[in-house]
């Protein structure tokens, strides 16, 4: 079970909203914010930011990042599964 990566391309003003709505999805297990050069701004374990009381910094930090440039990738690794459903229950 391999874990799966998506990249999204956001400009600065939209970067916040992006790692909020990335965080509450509940499947993300890590946000990685990087600039137009490949360079790493930050990575987010989500499943620590899950907890109510870390969301708010961790997006007052990624505010202080849009600020700092015009274009971002946003890498986003999830777990992967194998195909099967879950068990019933």
């Amino acid at each position: 079970m391999e874990n799966l990566y998506e990249e999204f391309k956001v400009q600065g003003r939209e970067l916040v909203e992006k790692v909020r709505h990335l965080i509450h999805e509940g499947n993300v297990q890590r946000v990685i914010i990087r600039d137009d050069r490949g360079h790493t701004f930050v990575e987010i374990p989500v499943t620590v930011a899950a907890v109510g009381v870390i969301v708010a910094p961790v997006l007052a930090a990624v505010g202080a990042i849009a600020a700092m440039a015009a274009h971002f990738t946003i890498v986003v690794e999830r777990a992967g599964h194998d195909g099967t459903p879950p068990p019933a229950g």
